[in-house]
């Protein structure tokens, strides 16, 4: 009954790439923007980036120009592409609904080193 899981995270230098898959329900996927939020260790989880069924993206401050959301209906997944990373990029990433997050689960844990 796992309704969202993530994948994709791991251990990258600064300045480096990571791609972050979420792979959804297909009424979940077909019904609700979904998104990214993140969890750094001693810190609140924050709001990342969104994605709606039409297409329209919100990014976090933090990560314009360096993260971009899409979203691939056929496969009913989300990802998150990671660019030119940062040390304080490193937490761990949750995908969820947006408006209403219902499902969180595990994550997916990004590292960046220096």
């Amino acid at each position: 009954q796992v309704q969202l899981v993530e994948s994709g995270g791991g251990l990258v230098q600064a300045g480096g790439s990571l791609r972050l898959s979420c792979a959804a329900s297909g009424s979940i996927f077909s019904s609700n923007a979904l998104g990214w939020y993140r969890q750094a260790p001693g810190k609140q989880r924050e709001f990342v980036a969104s994605i709606t069924v039409g297409g329209s993206t919100i990014y976090a401050d933090s990560v314009k120009g360096r993260f971009t959301i899409s979203r691939d209906n056929a496969k009913n997944t989300v990802y998150l592409q990671m660019n030119s990373l940062k040390l304080e990029d490193t937490a761990v990433y949750y995908c969820n609904t947006i408006f209403v997050p219902r499902y969180w689960g595990q994550g997916t844990q990004v590292t960046v080193s220096s």
